[in-house]
């Protein structure tokens, strides 16, 4: 379910179950052939993200060969869990540019539109707004530099690359939704860069690990995540 790409890949990174036993321990990450027998796909339609295909990918019986086990058997869940902290440091920083270019692109619209008379961003609601958008994504910038500086010297930097992804969603969606309102009914057309904006955004806040999940992880790293009842 939800496989990115899945459509038109050759190949999968296939997290199975491939013993019994714990949960975190009988996981093991296998290399499979999209064109194997038994595999088949079918298409998601989503309200954004077009440009990427997503599918549900079914298995009946299919078999690869042992030497597609990636690392050793168990380990998968352990990889997977490694894996998820680029996936949201990725996350972050692939925002930056894309919220750059949203404040940009409504500067330059509200400075041609003009409304009784003058430019839309001479209003002051218009430029303080794009201003406070502008401070925190430069905030988010600074957090994701630190983030990735602290990835690339070996340390952990799970708490870190949380914040980060949480912060870029819930940005990512302010920032659209703000530019959107201030392109008035152009904003609101299909063929738009703040509308698509507006649509592709949402999925920061889902993919890779939902806010709520991002949140669980830094209050138990912060050690104000409330125990288990016995």
């Amino acid at each position: 379910m939800w496989i990115t790409n899945g459509m038109q890949a050759d190949w999968c990174c296939l997290l199975a179950n491939t013993s019994e036993g714990p949960v975190h321990s009988n996981k093991s990450l296998i290399m499979v052939p999209l064109d194997a027998p038994g595999v088949t796909r079918q298409k998601i339609e989503k309200i954004g993200m077009h440009s990427s295909d997503t599918a549900q990918l079914f298995f009946d019986d299919v078999r690869v060969p042992q030497r597609n086990l990636i690392g050793q058997e168990g380990a998968g869940f352990m990889f997977q869990m490694l894996q998820f902290q680029e996936e949201r440091l990725y996350g972050a920083a692939s925002s930056l540019q894309s919220l750059d270019n949203l404040i940009d692109q409504t500067i330059e619209y509200t400075r041609q539109r003009h409304t009784f008379g003058q430019p839309l961003l001479n209003n002051q609601v218009v430029h303080f707004r794009l201003a406070e958008l502008r401070t925190e994504v430069e905030a988010l910038r600074a957090l994701t530099y630190r983030a990735v500086e602290s990835y690339v010297a070996g340390k952990d930097v799970t708490k870190l690359a949380s914040m980060a992804k949480l912060k870029a969603g819930r940005l990512s969606r302010e920032v659209a939704d703000a530019c959107l309102q201030y392109w008035g009914g152009m904003g609101f057309t299909a063929d738009n860069p703040i509308s698509q904006a507006y649509r592709d955004s949402r999925l920061i806040s889902i993919g890779g690990g939902a806010d709520e999940i991002m949140l669980g992880i830094i209050c138990k790293l912060e050690g104000t995540l409330p125990g288990k009842k016995r």
